[in-house]
């Protein structure tokens, strides 16, 4: 990481959050000069809110920004206190990867991955308006900083998160800024604004920190840290920092009643606060008022790192006055002396309609300009990081004339999120789940690498490292599928030992884990395979060969939707020009400009007789332009 040398670059980003580090060191690995705007750099990297990565869905998309060679899983393995495999009883494409990170270690970790990058500049200030070509006022050229400095380049990526005209929202206290302490980034939110774009406000928040040592922790359930080796890089060898446990308690009748007493106060039920928040983390008196019959709802204690007295209570997010935050936390089970170092906060901020973006998330009718973040209408780290992966090699491939990877939903979680939000907008901000994706089967959290990175060396986004793991994996799992290939007999499986039906006739060995009691180590031993293989990868061999029935049968859908992805429609095709489709109809596609067919049939609403006459529609005009031509 170097100091600010040079105001002419090919990529800058603005903002050193999840999406600014992944969008800088992406383009940064695909031998971009990049520059990185931040207001302070030894904020780089912070964790904002809960110190934790990963979860449901969550999971997916930080193993699958991992596969792309990307920042966010080492940094977690790194800073990682606490392992938790949510939904470890179902089935693997649910299952969920979490950890809990030390503060300090997670920044230090991102700031020095983004110190390997000799291309990648590190420029603190605001940035305070984007500069565009006197020639054309929809090309980006830069942005102005606001001690009056120009930064040229081919690209400028918005990663504001928070920051874009952030205000925040404590009982009765009001401040502006992306989060307690720092600014808010007003001049640009005005320049947006003014320069058209569909804006719009949402709202987030956060708990009040808690001092661990006024907690009697002898008094509360422990929840441990899982065992196993598990990672959630696959560069990752082994679990560096040591392991702490977490604990949990609940809210009860009496909480509920402080809470409520406090309402009143409520920036949130006050009107103050216009944005929409997060329906899957409501804040605490959003849930109160929402689920008036529950007795009590969870609250998970997390520590904030090995060497630190904060706590995070999970579950309490809340823009209460102070008064009302102190006495509802000592309300609860082993916070009775609880001690509040800082209380919790609404943040409203500015968003762009994501419907505004293509699949790079490309600004539509500007030349230059990407969006990754919460200024898309989402939430969270994850979601935020896989954003900004996708716009930093969006405007890499741009410049670079190369093609984008041909991820989509039947590869990706991170297709599955970018096509969401650039088809359907944001109504509240957007969190991603396993339900969201209609190929979960095939889209597990441990076979990411299998999928995504031979799209990423394609590319050009893998370091040599990464691109060595890989191979050697590969060559790995060719030889175990080699060799699970062969077919035998039920009789030779039962003379190995192994407990299948005696008249199930002859297949191939992957098959046979149609048998619960059946493993690959036992099938290797059969095929007489003696190399020894990674654990992770018997594991993901394992699962595909248990779920390759079921995977069968998407074939055709998965089939389908390829078919329709290669038939584009135009960026002006004029939807009501076609017989037979709603106003209704007409509004949304004209306002998703999807690009292809299969796009259109995902946005809202959309019947499948509308799709055939936008296939009528979309045919004609395409033999149209060969005639012309």
């Amino acid at each position: 990481m170097k100091d600010r040398s040079s105001l002419n670059f090919d990529i800058v980003v603005i903002g050193g959050g999840h999406a600014g580090c992944e969008a800088a060191s992406a383009a940064a690995r695909m031998g971009m000069a990049v520059a990185l705007v931040s207001f302070t750099k030894a904020m780089i990297g912070a964790m904002s809110c809960n110190p934790a990565i990963g979860g449901l869905g969550k999971g997916h998309l930080v193993r699958e920004v991992d596969a792309f060679d990307g920042i966010i899983a080492r940094a977690a393995d790194d800073a990682a206190i606490h392992y938790r495999m949510l939904n470890a009883s179902k089935g693997a494409a649910v299952q969920g990867p979490r950890i809990q990170a030390d503060r300090r270690l997670f920044k230090a970790s991102v700031q020095r991955q983004l110190g390997v990058y000799s291309n990648l500049t590190i420029i603190e200030g605001e940035a305070a308006a984007l500069l565009f070509d006197g020639r054309n006022d929809r090309r980006v050229t830069g942005i102005n900083l606001a001690d009056g400095s120009a930064v040229h380049a081919k690209a400028v990526i918005l990663a504001t998160g928070t920051f874009l005209g952030g205000k925040l929202f404590r009982g009765e206290e009001r401040l502006e800024g992306g989060r307690i302490g720092e600014n808010s980034a007003l001049k640009l939110a005005d320049q947006i604004r003014s320069a058209g774009l569909p804006m719009a406000r949402l709202k987030t928040g956060t708990p009040p920190r808690l001092d661990g040592r006024t907690i009697n922790w002898a008094a509360l359930d422990e929840q441990p840290s899982d065992d196993g080796n598990w990672t959630m890089s696959a560069m990752t060898k082994r679990r560096p920092v040591p392991e702490i446990f977490c604990a949990v308690t609940r809210t009860n009748v009496i909480t509920h009643d402080i809470i409520r007493s406090g309402l009143d106060r409520s920036p949130l039920f006050g009107g103050d606060i216009q944005g929409q928040g997060p329906r899957y983390c409501p804040s605490i008196e959003d849930k109160i008022f929402r689920f008036g019959d529950r007795d009590g709802h969870q609250i998970f204690l997390e520590p904030e790192g090995l060497d630190s007295h904060y706590i995070y209570p999970n579950g309490i997010s809340t823009s209460l006055p102070t008064d009302i935050q102190a006495a509802m936390v000592r309300s609860m089970a082993g916070l009775e002396d609880c001690e509040i170092i800082v209380p919790g906060y609404a943040v409203e901020y500015d968003h762009i309609d994501p419907r505004a973006l293509d699949r790079n998330l490309a600004v539509s009718g500007f030349e230059g300009l990407y969006c990754a973040g919460q200024i898309n209408g989402t939430t969270g780290y994850e979601e935020a990081a896989a954003q900004g992966l996708i716009a930093g090699m969006g405007a890499a491939c741009q410049i670079l004339e190369r093609d984008a990877p041909a991820i989509d939903r039947s590869n990706s979680y991170i297709a599955v999120m970018v096509d969401d939000l650039v088809l359907q907008g944001v109504t509240e901000p957007y969190r991603m789940l396993t339900a969201r994706a209609e190929y979960r089967l095939r889209l597990r959290a441990d076979n990411a690498a299998t999928r995504l990175t031979p799209l990423a060396i394609e590319v050009g986004v893998v370091g040599a490292q990464r691109q060595s793991a890989y191979e050697q994996r590969a060559a790995q799992r060719e030889s175990i599928d080699t060799a699970l290939a062969e077919s035998v007999t039920a009789d030779q499986l039962i003379q190995a030992g192994l407990n299948v039906k005696s008249d199930a006739g002859r297949m191939p060995l992957i098959d046979w884990l149609r048998f619960p009691s059946v493993t690959v180590n036992d099938l290797l031993s059969v095929s007489c395979e003696t190399s020894e293989f990674p654990d992770d990868l018997i594991a993901e061999v394992e699962q595909d060969g248990r779920y390759a029935p079921y995977m069968a049968r998407q074939e055709a859908e998965i089939a389908a939707l390829t078919s329709n992805e290669r038939i584009r429609l135009a960026a002006d095709f004029n939807y009501k020009s076609i017989a037979g489709l709603s106003n209704e109809m007409v509004e949304r596609l004209s306002l998703a400009r999807p690009e292809t067919l299969a796009a259109a049939a995902r946005v809202r609403g959309v019947t499948p007789a509308a799709l055939a006459a936008i296939l009528v529609h979309a045919k004609r005009a395409s033999n149209s332009e060969s005639k012309a031509a």
